[in-house]
C-alpha cells in the first residue's frame, strides 16, 4: 500500500506548576493559538483547547511522526516560554512535570471535543484532581495518587 492512512487522537492533560491557577485571562485567551502552532511544528493538529487557570485540556490530531512524549514536552517547553515571554508578571510560570494522555476513537471525536471545549462549566461542579483521577479511573490506569503534582 503506497500510502499511509491515519486517524488517532488523543486528549492530553497537564497543570500548572503545583495546581497553581496561574494561567489568567489574558495568557488563556491567546495560549491556544501558541499550542497550535507548536502541535503543527511537531507534525500534529489541534482539533481543540479548554483553558482553565491550573490545567489545561488538548485534543490533538496525532501525525505520521508525532511522538506523544516528544509532542507534548514541546507543547509545555514553548508555551511556558510564551508565557513568561508575553506576560512579564509570569516571570516563575511552569507546567507541572507529569500529563495524561488519553486515546480517543473516531466514534468519540465529537464527545470529547465537547467535554474539551466545556472546561468551565465542567468545573463548577469538580476539582481538576476529581477530573484527572476521574480520566485515570475510566481508562483503568494503575496510579498512586502520592505522586501526582497537586
Amino acid at each position: 500500500m503506497p500510502d499511509v492512512f491515519l486517524s488517532m487522537h488523543c486528549h492530553i492533560v497537564f497543570g500548572t506548576k503545583e495546581g497553581q491557577p496561574t494561567l489568567g485571562r489574558a495568557a488563556g485567551g491567546r495560549i491556544g493559538e501558541q499550542f497550535a502552532e507548536i502541535a503543527a511544528d511537531q507534525g500534529a493538529q489541534l482539533v481543540a483547547s479548554g483553558i482553565m487557570p491550573d490545567h489545561v485540556h488538548l485534543l490533538v490530531s496525532l501525525g505520521r511522526v508525532t511522538g506523544i512524549d516528544d509532542l507534548v514536552r514541546a507543547l509545555k517547553s514553548r508555551s511556558a516560554d510564551w508565557v513568561r515571554d508575553t506576560f512579564r508578571d509570569q516571570g516563575r510560570f511552569a507546567w507541572q512535570s507529569g500529563y495524561g494522555a488519553f486515546s480517543v476513537s473516531f466514534s468519540n471525536l465529537d464527545r470529547v471535543r465537547d467535554y474539551v471545549l466545556d472546561q468551565e462549566r465542567h468545573h463548577r461542579q469538580r476539582t481538576f484532581r476529581q477530573e484527572f483521577l476521574a480520566l485515570l479511573r475510566r481508562h483503568q490506569l494503575a496510579h498512586d495518587e502520592h505522586f501526582y503534582w497537586w
